[in-house]
């Protein structure tokens, strides 16, 4: 009989009878799911007692129609349905990463229904990008829109023939929010296509300067480009970190150091940067003078990669994600990104700011990189993900020197634009930049409480907002941490070594912030 999985009662451990996947690009390495007898309701449910002190499920909903907690029915996970959707699937398409298969009709808000009937508290938002939750009542509205009709009915190529109505959704959908001092955007199709053209736009940018913006291109030049030889295609770099990640086209692949599978057997461009990224300590306010210098010698080293011929390529722009997300979720100090801001206009470098998973306010700042209060504003700041749209934000002079330059045939998707336009809305209406600042805080210090209850299981509880993560001992005790939570109807997914990320949309609240408090704590009393 298939057993219901509820809350209140310790994990117990049967037979494994089914390989389980991991969440996660970091966390790939199977685990095996448990089947788990548990006696008692859902800690959030009607009647149920005291099992912990953490209440918060009177709290006004966000969601309407949402379920009171998750509810496991099958004796696996996944189950017989979502298995064999997957199996079929997999006829058709390589389904190894997937871990689970969706009924996007009965999902609803902060929970996500697998095939097999199986709700989920969904701590992980299909690799941190929704925003407002599953079947949104304003992004459903705005589908039935006569605009939003025409233009998945008529999609335009926006470099060359716009509609009427494009500069009113790019000023509605992304110019109201747009970061300090930048008031250009480039529209793209996803994160690391934003991160590849933002190359571009570097590139071409650091060349006009180096000829004279007002000069003409050398016929040398022109011959040249089509041998993929100099000067025409010159030996220029893009500075990152180690353990960042911007993508997984060639230009961003280059930029991206977090997981050797990524990159194996792929071209690279040899002569790129990259340079220590801080690995501090947590809790950042305990110690602060050991982290301070060690951003101190990560700013040395990066300075000494800038300088011309250190590498042999000159630096163009150096790229940084204000939180190094599929990286481990790294944290450094403004006082860090304000020096490298300095070291980049001393050096004459562009920075770009990579705001493609923190952006549109999961770390409680709308962008991520605003905390930081920088004396000048980055070159270049990117987008995707909770946006449901992508591009990059920039200064006028970083429009390529003629058309079709930085270019493809749809430059953008006014259908996605309209969707931003309307998640924007949402945001302000429903101020979910404060929600997740709010509830960040609140399970934060949940989470590090659990943390001093269980110090060999759970550490270095850290984030901003609900944009965060904490460590397991060991890569192999984090995926079993990750398939203890599914079983028990939370689901989230790994970054780095060993860490835990939680990517919530921006209407989860504390009530359920409780939810998924008490099955960490359950899973750490089981450990």
């Amino acid at each position: 009989m298939a057993q219901r999985l509820f809350l209140g009662s310790p994990l117990k451990s049967v037979a494994a009878t089914s390989a389980f996947r991991t969440s996660g690009r970091v966390a790939g390495h199977p685990g095996r799911a448990n089947l788990l007898h548990l006696s008692r309701p859902f800690a959030t449910s009607a009647g149920t007692g005291d099992y912990l002190t953490r209440k918060h499920s009177d709290q006004k909903a966000l969601v309407h129609g949402e379920p009171s907690g998750p509810k496991i029915l099958t004796g696996t996970i996944p189950g017989p349905k979502t298995k064999a959707g997957l199996q079929n699937l997999d006829s058709l398409q390589d389904t190894r990463a997937a871990t689970m298969m969706t009924d996007l009709d009965k999902s609803i808000g902060n929970y996500v229904v697998d095939l097999d009937g199986n709700t989920y508290l969904d701590l992980y938002c299909q690799i941190a990008s929704l925003p407002l939750g599953y079947n949104s009542k304003a992004l459903m509205d705005a589908a039935k829109s006569p605009e939003m009709i025409q233009m998945l009915v008529n999609r335009p190529a926006l470099g060359v023939q716009p509609h009427s109505t494009w500069a009113k959704t790019l000023e509605e959908a992304f110019m109201s929010v747009a970061p300090k001092g930048l008031t250009q955007v480039f529209t793209a199709m996803c994160g690391s296509c934003s991160n590849e053209t933002a190359y571009k736009a570097a590139f071409m940018y650091h060349q006009r300067n180096k000829r004279g913006f007002n000069s003409k291109i050398s016929n040398e030049d022109l011959s040249t480009c089509m041998k993929n030889s100099e000067p025409g295609s010159p030996d220029l770099a893009i500075m990152s970190f180690e353990g960042g990640f911007h993508g997984r086209l060639f230009g961003t692949l280059s930029s991206t150091h977090t997981k050797a599978l990524h990159k194996l057997d792929i071209p690279a461009f040899k002569h790129w940067v990259a340079s220590p990224f801080p690995n501090l300590k947590y809790p950042l306010d305990k110690h602060q003078a050991e982290n301070d210098k060690e951003e101190a010698r990560c700013l040395a080293i990066a300075e000494e990669k800038m300088k011309p011929n250190s590498s042999g390529s000159p630096v163009v722009a150096v790229i940084v994600e204000p939180i190094q997300s599929e990286g481990g979720d790294n944290h450094a100090s403004p006082k860090f990104f304000q020096g490298l801001r300095d070291l980049t206009k001393k050096h004459g470098i562009l920075m770009i700011v990579d705001e493609v998973q923190t952006g549109v306010g999961p770390t409680g700042d709308f962008w991520a990189h605003e905390a930081w209060n920088l004396t000048t504003p980055p070159d270049i700041v990117t987008f995707s993900k909770k946006f449901q749209a992508a591009g990059w934000y920039h200064r006028p002079e970083l429009r390529s020197d003629a058309p079709y330059r930085n270019f493809n045939t749809w430059m953008g998707d006014p259908v996605r634009a309209l969707q931003a336009k309307t998640i924007l809305h949402e945001i302000k209406k429903h101020d979910l930049v404060g929600n997740a600042r709010e509830t960040g805080a609140y399970l934060k210090k949940e989470l590090s409480t659990i943390e001093s209850k269980y110090p060999g299981t759970i550490s270095a509880v850290r984030g901003r907002g609900t944009f965060m993560a904490f460590d397991l001992p060991t890569p192999e005790a984090r995926d079993v941490f990750v398939t203890k939570l599914r079983a028990l109807g939370i689901n989230t997914g790994g970054c780095g070594p060993q860490s835990i990320r939680l990517r919530p949309m921006l209407v989860f609240q504390k009530k359920h912030a409780d939810i998924f408090l008490d099955a960490v704590e359950k899973v750490c009393k089981s450990a």
